[in-house]
């Protein structure tokens, strides 16, 4: 009951913590801090720098104030009976403080997958060790791991073997506890390729093998029980390449989360490329267009490493002219 003119008796003061039951009195103030409740009778909140006090005595100093400000209004951010979050919501930073100010402790989740890796290959060495003649240093565990921690899981277990059918059969039936089993080598049509004829021996159906595109044409995928089995090519290129393109969209089922933006954007510069494969290519997006990267052989990662997408190129098109329009994936 301020008229804007006359001075308010200061009947006392309220720190946040603290709940005031009784009524503010008519032609008084209650000196309130940030976070305690306005008490009944009150309805305005004058900050302190728009005040004097002399004697006792509230002087409001602030031709501007209005009836309601600087008080929060009980349920002005949720009210009683409404959804605070969507089904299937990503329980971000900012969506698990909003739950807990709400009082919200405990809510039902999608578990993340349990995934593992088995890496085969007679001529792999880790990195750190010694290289000899016929050998070529281990990357795939290393980026198959990367990977998943972008989607923010640890893989289960990651084994790197050697090309024995029996060793990889034994490693197989030990990951069908998992949501997922990834293999990459051994997938293709060698002498020395045991994957698939393991896979099968252990019971996984297979639901594909071989698809039309480049780079990653012997990419294999089966079931058992409900376990999802993806067998990759060894080239490095197209392990990332496979992973991107298909079994982040199988964790995503899981997760119920997308993780990779679609988008078209128009190509930098002419291509040429052959018909009857889809081609994914590595990419740099600039601000309104999609440049193709050199060194596109799946064996090749250097361009990898900077690529920010990949680029979908459809398999009965030859010639992409400069300017066209084409789907990318973005990996970052």
């Amino acid at each position: 009951d301020w008229d804007g003119l006359s001075s308010l008796k200061i009947a006392g003061e309220l720190p946040a913590g603290k709940f005031s039951a009784a009524a503010l009195p008519v032609s008084s103030a209650i000196r309130i801090f940030t976070g305690a409740p306005v008490p009944a009778g009150a309805d305005t909140v004058v900050i302190q720098e728009k005040v004097k006090v002399e004697g006792g005595q509230l002087f409001i100093v602030d031709d501007k104030l209005k009836k309601g400000s600087n008080i929060r209004p009980k349920g002005s951010q949720t009210m009683t009976g409404e959804i605070a979050l969507q089904k299937n919501c990503l329980l971000t930073a900012a969506a698990i403080s909003f739950l807990a100010s709400l009082g919200v402790d405990t809510v039902k989740v999608f578990a993340k997958p349990l995934v593992s890796i088995i890496v085969t290959g007679n001529e792999l060495v880790k990195p750190g060790n010694k290289i000899g003649g016929g050998e070529i240093f281990e990357s795939n565990s290393f980026a198959l791991i990367a990977a998943l921690k972008q989607l923010n899981i640890e893989p289960a277990a990651v084994d790197i073997i050697a090309d024995d059918e029996e060793m990889i059969r034994g490693l197989i039936k030990n990951s069908f506890e998992n949501d997922m089993l990834i293999l990459t080598g051994g997938i293709s049509a060698g002498d020395y390729d045991f994957v698939e004829t393991a896979l099968d021996a252990c019971g996984v159906i297979k639901i594909f093998h071989s698809v039309k595109q480049k780079p990653g044409k012997p990419f294999y995928f089966g079931k058992k029980g409900k376990t999802l089995v993806f067998a990759l090519p060894g080239n490095p290129a197209a392990v990332l390449t496979c992973f991107y393109t298909y079994i982040v969209q199988a964790i995503s089922h899981f997760t119920k989360k997308e993780y990779f933006s679609i988008l078209q954007l128009p190509l930098a510069d002419d291509y040429k490329k052959k018909t009857g494969m889809t081609y994914f290519l590595k990419g740099k997006t600039g601000l309104d267009e999609v440049a193709i990267l050199d060194h596109q052989e799946s064996y090749k990662m250097n361009s990898f490493s900077i690529a920010d997408c990949l680029i979908e190129l459809e398999a009965e098109k030859e010639y992409f002219k400069k300017g066209a329009l084409v789907k990318i994936q973005m990996i970052i």
